[in-house]
């Protein structure tokens, strides 16, 4: 079993920076991706970076220039810096990771993590 834990997140003034990570722990499988979604208040969950293995790193039409995905898949861990924050990114935070084992997709989700930016 695969158990995802985040960190990072917090109250941050409009213009800040925040880091979040994502741990896993137990037996880490073959990786399709790995990503983070946000969900706000009333809104649907929306993907806002992923890094798919193998293959490239994509993110949403409004953090991109802002926000950077990374990993150490050593350390089983994905971070998201998120620089020059806005109001509009508050937000549940969460990750997420796509394995294949046992013949099939699995996700594992994280927790969720709140940032919450004040202007």
């Amino acid at each position: 079993q695969v158990r995802l834990v985040q960190s990072g997140g917090k109250l941050v003034q409009a213009g800040g920076s925040l880091r979040l990570s994502c741990v896993a722990s137990g037996t880490i499988f073959s990786i399709n991706s790995m990503a983070w979604y946000r969900q706000a208040p009333g809104k649907q969950r929306e993907l806002v970076a992923i890094m798919r293995t193998p293959g490239g790193t994509n993110y949403g039409d409004s953090v991109k220039g802002r926000f950077t995905i990374s990993r150490d898949i050593t350390k089983g861990t994905v971070f998201l810096q998120m620089n020059s924050l806005k109001p509009e990114d508050s937000a549940v935070y969460y990750c997420n990771w796509e394995m294949y084992h046992d013949h099939a997709v699995h996700n594992y989700w994280g927790q969720g993590t709140q940032v919450t930016v004040s202007d």
